[in-house]
């Protein structure tokens, strides 16, 4: 069983910097892949960023976002760079272990969303 607890969301201008934090329970974080995913109002969840030894980006954030993660604290983290009012979300963190890296069904664990809102 993993618990995660998602942090640092807030409302910021449009090209400020803002850095994300989903720690997690359990002592096999580093067997998971940790992934930020997002859903914006009306629409879908979407994948935005995955990391196990490798990372992965949706190509709406790349060169924008960093995900990383610091295994001894059992924790991931997206710091997200010239924000824009399209990054508006809840962002969701997740924890999973099969599976294509991009698909939100490739996760068993879920924390409870931090919202993120860029104003322009």
């Amino acid at each position: 069983q993993v618990q995660l607890v998602e942090s640092g969301g807030g409302l910021v201008q449009a090209g400020d910097p803002l850095k994300l934090s989903c720690a997690a329970s359990g002592r096999t974080f580093l067997l998971y892949t940790m992934a930020w995913f997002r859903q914006a109002p009306g629409k879908e969840r979407e994948f935005v960023a995955a990391i196990l030894w490798k990372t992965y980006y949706a190509d709406s954030v790349k060169g924008r976002f960093t995900i990383s993660r610091d295994n001894a604290k059992n924790t991931v983290y997206l710091q997200m760079n010239s924000l824009k009012p399209e990054d508006t979300a809840v962002y969701y963190c997740g924890a999973g272990q099969t599976g294509p890296y991009s698909s939100d069904s490739s996760y068993d664990y879920w924390g409870q969303g931090t919202q993120v809102t860029v104003s322009s």
